[in-house]
C-alpha cells in the first residue's frame, strides 16, 4: 500500500483528492491548518486507510512514517482568501513549499504541487501553452497568489535539477463542485448558490471575460495521473472545451436551477485577467488525459449535492 501525504487535504480540491487516493488504495496523511479547509470535508474518511494532522505547513511537516507520495495543494486559492491572507499566501508558497519539498525529499517520495493558471496572469496568448511566461503585475492586488505560485514553481524545479526530488507541476485550470465553500467568492459558487436562492447574479464587468471550467472529477483525476507518471515540467489541467464568458456561466447555473434569478453588473476587479484557457495538449500526450463531464452535467452534480434537484 502507497501512503500519501496530502496537504491541504481539508480542502475543497484536497478533500477530493484524499477521497480519490484512499479509493486507488492509498494509505492517506491529511495535513491542514483549517484556515480555508474544513473538517466537514473529511469526516467521512475514517479508518487504518486516513488520518489528519493539525499542523500549518509553514512552520513545519512532522511525519514518522515512510511516505510514497507529497501533493502539496496547501494554499488559500480564492480571491477572497487571498485578498484577506496575503502574508499567510506568500508564506505558504514559499516556506510551507519549501517544507513539502524537504518532506518528499527525506522520505524519497514522489512530490506534485498545484500551481494555477494564474502563474500566467492576464494571458497576451490564447489559449494558454506551458510554454508561456506570463503577463502578472507582481504589485498588483493579486500578485500575492501569482507570485507565490510562480516562486513556488521555481523553487519545485530547483529541488529537482539540484537535489533530485522527483517533482510534478500541475497547473490548474478553473475548477467547480461539490464542496466549495458557499461564500468563496469564486464566481462558480456564487452564482449556482445564487441560482439556487433565486438572488440577482452578480456578474463583473459586461460579463464578457472568459474562464474555462472543469468539473472537480476529472480534475482530480489528471492530478492523479501526473503523479504517477514521470514527468516533472509543468502540465495544464483544465477543461477548453468549457471556455464560456461569465455572461455564459451565469446562464448556466440559472438554466440548470431552474431559476428565475437575473443578472446584475458589479465593476470589474483590478487585475481580473480577461481571458482563461488551457493549451492540454501536454496532458493528453504525456497522461492520455481528457476531461469528460460537461458543463450541465457538473453543474447537475454539484446541486444534488447539495440536496436540490437540477432541471433536466
Amino acid at each position: 500500500m502507497s501512503t500519501s501525504v496530502v496537504t491541504g487535504g481539508a480542502g475543497f480540491l484536497g478533500s477530493h483528492l484524499c477521497d480519490y487516493l484512499v479509493a486507488q488504495g492509498h494509505r492517506v496523511i491529511c495535513v491542514d491548518n483549517l484556515e480555508t479547509g474544513s473538517l466537514e470535508n473529511i469526516e467521512h474518511l475514517k479508518g487504518p486507510e486516513f488520518s489528519f494532522v493539525y499542523q500549518d505547513v509553514v512552520d513545519g511537516i512532522w511525519i514518522d512514517e515512510p511516505v510514497d507520495y507529497v501533493f502539496h495543494l496547501a494554499s488559500p486559492a480564492s480571491p477572497i482568501d487571498y485578498l484577506r491572507l496575503p502574508l499567510q499566501t506568500l508564506k505558504v508558497g514559499s516556506h510551507g513549499t519549501a517544507n513539502a519539498l524537504g518532506l518528499a525529499k527525506w522520505k524519497r517520495a514522489r512530490f506534485l504541487i498545484s500551481s494555477t493558471s494564474e502563474v500566467y496572469g492576464d494571458p497576451q496568448v490564447h489559449p494558454q501553452p506551458e510554454t508561456y511566461w506570463g503577463n502578472v503585475n507582481p504589485i498588483g492586488p493579486r500578485g500575492v497568489y501569482d507570485e507565490a505560485k510562480r516562486y513556488a514553481e521555481a523553487l519545485t524545479m530547483a529541488y529537482h535539477k539540484q537535489q533530485g526530488v522527483n517533482t510534478a507541476i500541475a497547473r490548474i485550470f478553473n475548477t467547480y463542485g461539490p464542496r466549495m465553500r458557499k461564500n468563496d467568492g469564486r464566481a462558480s459558487v456564487t452564482f449556482l448558490n445564487q441560482a439556487i436562492e433565486g438572488k440577482p447574479l452578480t456578474v463583473f464587468g459586461d460579463g464578457s471575460q472568459t474562464r474555462s471550467m472543469c468539473y472537480v472529477d476529472d480534475l482530480i483525476r489528471g492530478l492523479y495521473l501526473l503523479a504517477t507518471s514521470d514527468e516533472h515540467l509543468p502540465v495544464n489541467i483544465g477543461n477548453p472545451g468549457h471556455e464560456l464568458t461569465m455572461k455564459e456561466l451565469a446562464e448556466a447555473c440559472i438554466r440548470v436551477a431552474g431559476s428565475s434569478s437575473t443578472i446584475v453588473y458589479e465593476a470589474l476587479p483590478t487585475d481580473d485577467p480577461l481571458v482563461r484557457r488551457p493549451d492540454i495538449t501536454r496532458a493528453r500526450a504525456i497522461l492520455g488525459w481528457e476531461p469528460e463531464i460537461d458543463l450541465d452535467e457538473g453543474l447537475r452534480r454539484w446541486m444534488r449535492s447539495l440536496g436540490h434537484t437540477p432541471v433536466g
